[in-house]
């Protein structure tokens, strides 16, 4: 990884706000382009998984364990700050905003078009394309249902359902479901074993 990339990666997950038209910024758009030309190859050829994760592998700059599987396209805005965990199961058109950082825990399921979003814009209009981010960690065993919308600094709890359609702007406690716009909680359950 070079030391432009480092640094950017370093002041993102750190939360240091991202300043339009920054060598910061600069190293975001070459980052994202570079994922562009990455998810060309993924999505516009068919694939066999195996080719699919190594395909991720080069997008996310780590390796992507053998027992995930993907359905495509997957979409990304850049790519290098994803971590999936084993048994993940992505469904058709999942899109990963990602400069803020997202975690994929065990065993969780994506519905199809679910939106992970980790950047915020500045509110004042004339800063408005200066960026804040924050991390999105999603539990194990988690299931999100199609549609659904997850937005930055969000937890979504292990054993948790988001049901679809939902915009979940804060987080969500294990073993719960949750649904609506903005999402609520729905049930709650003690895990049997």
């Amino acid at each position: 990884m070079n030391k432009d990339l480092q640094e950017l990666l370093d002041a993102l997950n750190s939360g240091e706000q991202i300043e339009a038209g920054s060598k910061k910024h600069m190293t975001m758009l070459k980052t994202s382009q570079d994922a562009l030309k990455i998810l060309d190859k993924l999505n516009n050829s068919y694939h066999e998984q195996n080719e699919i994760r190594e395909i991720m592998s080069e997008l996310t700059g780590k390796e992507v364990p053998e027992n995930i599987t993907i359905l495509t396209p997957f979409y990304s805005e850049f790519g290098k700050n994803i971590t999936f965990g084993n048994n993940v199961f992505l469904n058709f058109g999942c899109h990963f905003q990602d400069q803020g950082g997202i975690y994929i825990g065990d065993g969780a399921l994506l519905g199809s078009n679910v939106v992970l979003a980790t950047i915020n814009h500045n509110m004042d209009p004339d800063k408005r394309g200066d960026m804040t981010q924050l991390p999105i960690h999603i539990g194990k065993n988690v299931w999100i249902g199609a549609n659904a919308t997850i937005l930055p600094g969000v937890t979504v709890g292990d054993g948790a359902v988001v049901a679809a359609g939902a915009v979940v702007t804060k987080d969500v406690a294990n073993n719960c479901v949750v649904g609506g716009v903005p999402a609520k909680v729905l049930k709650k359950w003690e895990k049997i074993s």
